[in-house]
């Protein structure tokens, strides 16, 4: 009898456990970005994401990183990977996929961004209450945010709106193209991994981009002039996404998807920001300790800029309506959530 009844307790034991996987499930996701390892977003603002789901998961949620384009591909391609489930995870910035996230495109319009992170959690408070729904429907957005202050980088110095004029400039997004054309240049459309070789074989003479980055492709070593707006001015920024395969997420037990939830959205936009913006600087100073020319333009100068680049925003706007979307709308709605989360 003692032995049948251990025999008895033993079953139940397994099939108690056999209950158990579902609700202790391991989950391995595979992130996949063009950055090389050591710029900011993967070393800073990623893999720190990832040990915080390891951490809150207990271990069962797990990151694995490709960088770099690793897993293959065109920078242009990522959002199509996690939409297809080739990655279960991408992080791009969104104006490489030209004109495909139309609304997104506010937050690149000229003179829009004041502050990184106010900008970044307005950018993912219209994600979560409007984007989402349309333009990301076939992805599950986890975090959306903007650089810091976009930065003219160039071989000849760029001192007044005139310089611009012969240019040929690298542009992220078709937004900021339009803007270096309305400014005199000629824009090339080039994802960043792709500016050493353009500079060194001279396709461009200059490029714009956050000063965070500028340290992981040695551009203070390719030009020796840098262009900045004074004050709280930032001449544009460009959107950037961590996007999720959508079944793959829906697919998440329950309390793993809550802990992505947690640490996703706002809490990660922000963070994302800051990060990105507090690297300004040290990547700033090596182009100081270069010897390099930095040019800050002065608030007359800047308001120059300002009027030169108003075109850009109207054309937007009058694009936006043949699309069917209240462009000046979203404006106003973006200017005002900056402007709330500025105050905070």
């Amino acid at each position: 009898m003692k032995k049948r009844g251990l025999v008895a307790l033993m079953a139940a034991g397994l099939m108690a456990l056999s209950a158990l996987p579902s609700a202790a499930q391991e989950v391995t996701l595979r992130l996949h970005q063009f950055l090389p390892p050591a710029a900011p977003v993967p070393a800073k603002i990623l893999k720190p994401w990832s040990e915080e789901l390891a951490k809150a998961s207990g271990g069962r949620i797990k990151i694995e990183h490709f960088d770099a384009m690793s897993l293959g591909g065109r920078p242009p391609e990522l959002i199509d990977q996690a939409r297809d489930g080739v990655v279960d995870m991408i992080m791009t910035v969104v104006g490489y996929t030209p004109g495909r996230f139309p609304r997104t495109e506010v937050f690149e319009l000229p003179f829009m961004m004041t502050d990184p992170v106010a900008t970044s959690v307005a950018f993912w408070n219209m994600v979560d209450s409007d984007f989402q729904n349309n333009e990301y429907k076939d992805v599950k957005i986890l975090g959306a945010w903007v650089h810091g202050p976009g930065v003219i980088h160039s071989i000849a110095p760029v001192a007044k709106l005139e310089d611009m004029k012969g240019k040929t400039m690298r542009g992220p997004t078709r937004v900021i193209n339009d803007l270096l054309s309305e400014l005199g240049a000629t824009p090339v459309g080039l994802p960043l991994p792709g500016i050493p070789e353009a500079l060194s074989k001279g396709v461009i003479n200059g490029t714009v981009i956050p000063w965070e980055v500028t340290a992981s492709i040695r551009l203070a070593e390719l030009v020796k002039n840098h262009t900045e707006f004074g004050g709280k001015e930032s001449l544009y920024t460009a959107t950037i996404v961590l996007a999720m395969n959508k079944d793959k997420y829906d697919a998440l037990p329950d309390d793993l998807k809550a802990i992505v939830d947690a640490e996703s959205g706002a809490k990660l936009s922000a963070f994302a920001a800051q990060v990105m913006h507090e690297y300004d600087a040290p990547a700033r100073e090596i182009a100081v300790k270069a010897g390099n020319n930095i040019i800050t333009l002065d608030e007359t100068e800047v308001a120059r800029w300002k009027e030169a680049s108003q075109p850009v925003i109207g054309r937007w706007v009058a694009d936006m309506q043949t699309k069917g979307i209240d462009g000046q709308a979203l404006i106003d709605q973006a200017k005002k959530l900056i402007e709330e989360n500025t105050a905070k």
